[in-house]
């Protein structure tokens, strides 16, 4: 016997029970950023590798450790998309979108990096991301939080889920920061942890995120990202957090917040919860002023956000806020050969004259018990039934499966009638 072949590891099938789940959580995803103006766009999952090298930052874990990078035949170096706005903002430059042009888009899709597999986090991950491109004003960062908090409200997790801020300055004022927390962090680097150390050299912003409780306790008494930020950036987050406040927004801010990626400055924030056990990060972004330039484009500037649908859905999931479906509505049960060949025809004019029936009809024949076995297992509302009665007198029998109603036997205008409201479930 052939050996069964397994699913790579960390990459998992989304099966016909879980995916009604995803649909509900992708509608109110669509509904939203349609509501805001934003449009979507869709890039390849596969891209140079230049990209993400000059996007993301040589020295990120993401670059060093995670990505799935490749040579294709023609010996270029191509790397399945680790996150998306690379890949947007690639887009943007090569299809003359973003110079001199206001930009509100979105993107939902599969994204890849190697990590060690846990419970909402994998290989192949699913991302919805915002971006909006042209606005170098607190309005744009306050608009993509906005957003972010209204999809909390429609899926019933806003009490779940609690607001990080932080504002990382201009270009200018980071690197001043980055001097200062190095010469700082080199007084106790025997002390720190391994990954601290390694990054003290190459990214030392990212030690303050560390989860190494040593580390942690050295930076209390670091120096303070906040007392480093010029003017400019100071005014820009007091706005920002004005238009919050104004909107009713809570939100904590939180100076050790700088994000995993090389591109950003000024606004980041996340959107973390303890409701899947400690604490974790649910959505995040921030202001990118300087990647379109950075990857070939004039000067734009940029605010956006990604979260990962797999921890969302585990998140509604948790807190039972996703409704129950049913898959199908209505299962015809044709009884004999004359009624198989009616249902074809009935089954397509029901599907025209009620588009949004889920409707499914019976094949292999059988007896009335075995075929209401099915219907019943299908998970069907009703069972439409057609046999040698129906036939000659031009009518359907309707059986409920779900309530003790009476079955009816109905012409074809009363059928639709009766029908019309599964449309709705």
């Amino acid at each position: 016997m052939a050996t069964t072949i397994q699913a790579i590891r960390g990459m998992n099938d989304l099966l016909p029970d879980q995916s009604p789940a995803w649909q509900q959580v992708e509608q109110v995803l669509r509904q939203v950023a349609a509501g805001y103006g934003y449009r979507e766009v869709r890039t390849p999952v596969l891209e140079s590798t230049q990209l993400f090298k000059r996007s993301i930052g040589e020295v990120t874990d993401i670059v060093e450790k995670e990505m799935y990078t490749f040579d294709d035949r023609n010996g270029e170096s191509v790397t399945l998309r680790p996150e998306g706005t690379a890949s947007c903002v690639r887009a943007g430059n090569q299809h003359g979108l973003l110079y001199n042009q206001i930009q509100r888009l979105w993107y939902m899709g599969p994204m890849f990096r190697y990590e060690r597999p846990q419970k909402g986090r994998y290989r192949q991950f699913h991302q919805f991301g915002i971006e909006a491109f042209g606005m170098d004003s607190a309005d744009a960062d306050a608009e993509v939080i906005l957003l972010s908090a209204r999809l909390w409200k429609l899926l019933g997790i806003a009490d779940d889920v609690e607001l990080q801020l932080n504002s990382l300055g201009s270009n200018e004022a980071r690197q001043r920061y980055k001097a200062a927390l190095t010469e700082y962090l080199l007084d106790y680097k025997a002390q720190l942890d391994e990954d601290s150390q390694r990054r003290l050299g190459s990214n030392p912003l990212r030690i303050l995120d560390s989860k190494n409780e040593q580390t942690q306790k050295i930076l209390e008494n670091a120096p303070s990202l906040s007392d480093y930020w010029d003017d400019e950036s100071s005014a820009h987050f007091n706005q920002l957090c004005q238009r919050l406040d104004a909107a009713g927004i809570r939100y904590t801010v939180n100076q050790r917040l700088v994000r995993g990626l090389d591109y950003y400055n000024r606004t980041v924030f996340e959107w973390v919860t303890t409701a899947l056990g400690a604490q974790g990060t649910v959505c995040a972004g921030g202001r990118y002023d300087g990647l379109v330039e950075q990857l070939g484009g004039k000067a734009t500037p940029a605010v956006g956000f990604a979260m990962g649908l797999e921890r969302l859905v585990l998140l509604l999931q948790e807190r039972e806020k996703l409704a129950p479906r049913r898959d199908v509505d209505l299962y015809l049960m044709p009884m004999g050969e004359a009624a198989e060949l009616r249902a074809v025809t009935v089954a397509e004019e029901l599907r025209d004259n009620l588009p949004e029936l889920r409707l499914v009809v019976h094949c292999g024949g059988g007896s009335m018990k075995k075929q209401m076995k099915k219907a019943d297992k299908s998970g069907a509302e009703m069972a439409l039934i057609i046999g040698e009665e129906e036939l000659a007198e031009q009518r359907y029998t309707v059986k409920p499966l779900r309530n003790q109603d009476p079955q009816q036997r109905l012409d074809w205008q009363a059928l639709l009638e009766r029908l019309q409201p599964l449309t709705r479930g």
